[in-house]
């Protein structure tokens, strides 16, 4: 419980929080205080995987968030969960170990982001990693990332890879070498059925450490700014403000919502926002909020005959009683499921250079995200478009740290998407046509066979579609008016304040986010600990 002055202080506990702790408190000398608004991740719904279900809309573990209505959903808001507790959304998410395409981090550094290119952070994903197939050219071991292979295969899926192949989609024995386009079974962030998330990976190692110190449910108010520089940070905690200062920098890893949202309540952002919400305006930075990118699925639905679904399993107590004695015994079966096991990377259109779109499939199927399972056997096969034309923004919508801020999509706003979401759907169609599919006698559900038109799937895709909560680019990197940090994650026109977390992203990669953020953070430790030397040496 070291006091005082900080050398480092990190806001945000989550997956890049963690990383960061646990880098900088190598060096016995670094003095680090890590604020996190959350609680512990003690949780048992935390480590069982399927327990997802349970910490997404529990205040416990979330921040138990909605989207503003989005026009492109035909007037929907979403619920849109983010971890609220140690591990972030690590603590909560689909636990699937991807990197996107190696083009995502090229033209970052073709958009000027000197040294984020693939050949630049290849070696931050290897750095922590911990991969169950051991060290290879493209992956690590001994890291704290683990990286495992799931406990358990579906027949259903297994058909549904060989019917993709009559489709030109073949078996890819690994997304993860730079060019993920293909079918396969994903890897997940899991250790013997259980979910690694960044509390574990990174975060209980750093905490033997002495140099570290660690707030749980200290919800930051403010950074703490004098003149130009950041100076230190105001947190409130069992009712108790407290205002810490750093020696070296303030490090804000508070994810692509509440980084901007914090960012706003200090004062830095666009001065209409800042005036709309009473904050007087000390540093203007007019992309602070703007730029946010995410990944929308599009959730079809096919019934199946004679295939083993959860659906089934899940709707009987004997199903039930088998699933969790199956995981007690072996840490297998259902409870150690990610939420998609499943997963292709294709082209909505041959002229493509790259895949722009990822499918998730699953064995199993509801109404919508939450809603009881489907009496009958069936599976669902979302697809998203991995390269959205269409951005929102996210900004503080009052002074109080404790109210969410607004948060807009703008889904299927670009003529492009909407496009793109029109071909992913026909395209979903044709897949399920397969011969190798046709002894399961796939009926389509959602979103209806009646639905043919382009005008008719484009509403029928504002309807069913979801997020799959990849939110980033609040915060982006780059050199322009509109960027908020550089390359070296400063914040322009601000001293000692860096952003490390997914809204820094200058495009959204083509894939899940969670272990780019993990890189993000790698990186951005080498970054902080390179300036400290040339200060001191």
């Amino acid at each position: 419980m070291i006091e005082g002055r900080y050398d480092y202080i990190i806001v945000g506990a989550g997956t890049a929080g963690c990383v960061l702790a646990n880098r900088l408190t190598q060096d016995p000398a670094t003095r680090v205080l890590l604020i996190e608004a959350g609680g512990s991740d003690n949780y048992h719904w935390v480590h069982i995987p399927v327990g997802y279900l349970y910490c997404i809309g529990n205040p416990r573990t979330d921040w138990m968030m909605k989207t503003a209505p989005e026009p492109g959903l035909n007037g929907r808001s979403l619920v849109y969960p983010r971890g609220k507790v140690l591990g972030g959304c690590s603590s909560v998410n689909g636990m699937i170990y991807m990197r996107g395409q190696a083009a995502d981090y090229d033209g970052w550094r073709q958009m000027g982001n000197i040294g984020w290119g693939w050949d630049d952070v290849l070696p931050y994903f290897l750095k922590s990693e911990d991969h169950y197939g051991g060290k290879t050219d493209l992956h690590g071991a001994g890291g704290e990332w683990k990286v495992s292979k799931q406990r358990l295969t579906w027949d259903i899926l297994r058909a549904v890879q060989e019917g993709a192949r009559e489709f030109g989609i073949e078996p890819r024995a690994d997304f993860n070498d730079g060019n993920n386009e293909g079918s396969g079974f994903f890897e997940v962030n899991q250790k013997r059925g259980l979910r690694w998330n960044a509390a574990k990976g990174f975060l209980r190692p750093a905490l033997k450490r002495p140099n570290l110190r660690l707030v749980t449910k200290g919800l930051t108010q403010n950074l703490i700014i004098e003149g130009k520089r950041v100076a230190g940070v105001r947190y409130l905690t069992e009712g108790k403000l407290h205002e810490v200062r750093a020696d070296g920098e303030v490090l804000l890893a508070a994810g692509s919502i509440n980084s901007p949202k914090l960012l706003e309540l200090s004062g830095v952002g666009q001065p209409q926002v800042l005036q709309r919400i009473g904050v007087d305006v000390v540093h203007e930075s007019p992309g602070v909020g703007e730029s946010l990118q995410d990944h929308l699925q599009i959730r079809t639905v096919y019934k199946v005959s004679g295939a083993k679904t959860l659906n089934t399993m899940f709707n009987s107590w004997f199903g039930r009683a088998r699933i969790a004695l199956q995981y007690a015994l072996m840490q297998s079966g259902p409870m150690s499921m990610a939420p998609s096991q499943f997963g292709m990377f294709t082209k909505s259109d041959p002229s493509r250079a790259t895949p722009d779109l990822e499918y998730h499939v699953q064995p199993l199927s509801t109404d919508r995200l939450g809603d009881p399972l489907h009496p009958f056997p069936a599976i669902t096969v979302s697809v998203c478009n991995l390269r959205p034309e269409s951005m929102g923004n996210v900004h503080a919508v009052t002074a109080e740290p404790n109210r969410q801020p607004e948060i807009r999509l703008n889904y299927l706003s670009a003529q492009s998407d909407r496009d793109v979401a029109v071909k992913s759907l026909r395209q979903a169609r044709q897949i399920m046509t397969a011969r190798a599919l046709a002894r399961y006698r796939p009926e389509e559900v959602l979103p209806g066979p009646a639905h043919q038109t382009d005008d008719e799937l484009v509403t029928q895709a504002g309807n069913i579609a979801t997020t799959i909560f990849h939110p980033v680019g609040t915060c982006r990197m780059g050199q322009d008016e509109r960027a908020v940090v550089g390359h070296d994650l400063r914040v322009h026109g601000l001293a000692g304040l860096r952003v490390v977390d997914a809204s820094i992203m200058p495009r959204i990669v083509s894939g899940n986010t969670a272990s780019p953020v993990v890189m993000i953070a790698e990186k951005a430790a080498d970054l902080v600990r390179a300036s400290s030397r040339s200060r001191t040496g």
